[in-house]
């Protein structure tokens, strides 16, 4: 999926959350690039990147041309 066709919105909130779980700026950038994307129902959109130290999942959600990062967590 080519994310550049969206205006991109990061709540901050969890860009918030993001910086006090240690996950760089440029992680999450990386994620929303180059990570495997998953659909969550009907909306909703889940960005992962597997690497070698941390996995780190960017979970949004998509309405008509923009994608609206909600929050940005570390997984397993």
């Amino acid at each position: 999926m080519d994310i550049s066709k969206y205006n991109l919105t990061i709540k901050r909130h969890a860009f918030e959350q993001a910086i006090k779980r240690g996950i760089h700026p440029d992680m999450i950038e990386q994620t929303l690039l180059k990570g495997r994307i998953k659909k969550l129902g009907k909306h909703g959109v889940k960005f992962i990147n597997k690497g070698s130290k941390k996995n780190i999942i960017c979970i949004g959600e998509i309405i008509g041309c923009e994608l609206k990062i909600i929050t940005i967590e570390e997984g397993d």
